[in-house]
């Protein structure tokens, strides 16, 4: 929904023009074409949100779970039969292909489906006659308003890690979305209004710092999910914490990949192009380094340069196109200024995608795939998130020495390997430092029944997105201790 352009928040159940002083256009990264514009949303708008959302919660937190999961069964039919709009926007504000668009809401679609899993999911414990005659209980009950500030590059899902859950669970829940790629922000809440959820139950706050400070510091939130760079997630996980909040804070990663001799390369060169420089490289399981043992070095070197420099770049509505632009020019500058830093640090550009243009998107942020051999690995460009289409290749003798390499890093979000020696594979899994392992897989994205764990810089928190995890991150435990001695029931 939008007014003139501008589009609207969604507040106590209606749309609303924001009050904010200043709007930032939204930007179409393949055409570098302003397509409608977001408002920074001052903290009263919050203020109003979350009032509105204790308000319904008094009532919400009532309503039977089974009620509360119709909504989602509703919100589940919406998003499939709307899934081709919703991609289509997606592409145009976010820059990846029709197909990485339709697969992203495909996961986030997944969450909700798990949520509605709520009546089993959420129950309690009992035991009888924990002393004679005493029975103890323990349920879980929801916490009130909560948030999440979500990111630009997967606009449809991320907010569907959480939304859900929060909702199941009784939760009255706030989106911020990312101020770039609001528009997917407006469809999914056109869906949820259609959905028929209570006013104040779910809604939209657009903007910016302001508006996320505003959120981490009004004393009715009682909870805050979060996902983007490190830096940002140590914030709000700070100021969410110093405020007495619940916090779970989704960071940045560096994510390498062990690529053994037995591995079989043609399929493995192929998975690691799909991750390395699927979505641009703009997501947080992307596969940043390639790490060879031994005899892998030669061909999978040779396969990955030719996968690269072959990719197909443009508009990711166009037929045929493998991978879109990134998200803004100051992300193209600072990819490609870390580009020409790996070579200062002494890697060889194997591949090169600075300088490069699409035909007839001349304006577009494009930054090709690009591959650099021989990575120092104490250097910036190997312990920096590049997040973008840049794979580094760094090499080892020993699947021992390339596990050191792993573990040599401070993000813990993906590992993976490729080979056919399961004894290698459970080597790998065991030692490795990090909350997501994939063995032959590029992208080791959790389904939605279980947690999207991340270990080190790369989470801030307890419990994680998604399954039992979101159940127990948005509910807290009321311990019930009680006795009911037979000489009190015969008074009555």
């Amino acid at each position: 929904m939008s007014d003139k352009g501008q589009l609207l928040n969604f507040i106590d159940g209606k749309w609303r023009r924001s009050s904010a002083s200043e709007y930032l256009d939204i930007i179409n990264p393949a055409t570098a074409q302003a397509m409608s514009t977001v408002p920074l949303s001052p903290g009263g708008e919050v203020d109003m949100a979350v009032r509105a959302g204790m308000k319904a919660f008094q009532e919400w937190r009532r309503t039977p779970v089974e009620d509360r999961i119709q909504h989602l069964f509703a919100l589940k039919v919406l998003l499939e039969d709307n899934i081709d709009d919703i991609a289509r926007v997606i592409t145009h504000e976010c820059g990846k292909t029709y197909a990485e668009s339709v697969g992203e809401m495909r996961r986030g679609i997944e969450d909700v489906e798990v949520a509605c899993g709520a009546p089993i999911l959420m129950q309690g414990r009992n035991n009888e006659d924990i002393a004679r005659g005493i029975d103890e209980h323990m349920i879980r009950q929801p916490l009130g308003v909560v948030t999440a500030i979500t990111p630009f590059n997967f606009p449809g899902m991320i907010p569907l890690w959480f939304m859900p859950y929060a909702l199941a669970t009784g939760n009255c829940f706030i989106l911020k979305p990312s101020e770039k790629v609001s528009m997917s922000s407006q469809m999914l809440f056109e869906l949820l209004e259609q959905a028929n959820f209570p006013p104040g139950v779910v809604q939209l706050v657009n903007g910016g710092k302001e508006t996320v400070d505003a959120l981490l510091d009004h004393p009715g939130v009682k909870a805050v999910s979060f996902v983007g760079s490190t830096p940002v997630a140590k914030y709000v996980y700070s100021r969410a914490t110093a405020n007495g909040k619940r916090a779970q804070c989704q960071g940045g990663a560096k994510n390498p990949v062990v690529i053994m001799p037995d591995a079989d390369m043609e399929t493995t060169t192929r998975i690691m192009a799909d991750s390395a420089f699927g979505c641009a490289g703009q997501r947080c399981l992307a596969a940043s380094v390639a790490i060879t043992v031994g005899e892998a070095k030669n061909e999978f070197t040779e396969m990955i340069a030719d996968a690269a420099s072959t990719r197909k770049v443009g508009f990711g509505l166009d037929e045929g196109v493998q991978m879109g632009p990134v998200i803004t020019p100051e992300s193209k500058a600072r990819i490609e200024g870390l580009i020409e830093k790996g070579a200062q640090e002494g890697a060889d550009i194997l591949v090169d995608g600075r300088g490069q243009t699409v035909d007839g998107y001349k304006d577009g942020y494009w930054v090709f795939p690009t591959v650099l051999d021989g990575v120092n690995p104490e250097g910036e460009i190997a312990n920096t998130e590049i997040f973008g289409p840049v794979l580094s290749l760094m090499h080892a003798e020993t699947l021992d020495e390339a596990i050191e390499l792993v573990n040599h890093r401070n993000y813990g979000n993906m590992a993976c390997m490729f080979t056919s020696s399961g004894a290698a594979a459970r080597q790998f899994r065991y030692s490795a430092d990090a909350g997501n392992i994939g063995i032959n897989i590029g992208v080791a994205a959790p389904m939605a029944f279980f947690p999207f764990s991340g270990w080190n810089d790369s989470f801030f928190g307890d419990l994680h997105a998604q399954a039992h995890h979101g159940i127990e991150f948005y509910t807290q435990t009321k311990v019930v201790i009680e006795r009911w001695p037979r000489e009190w029931s015969r008074q009555f």
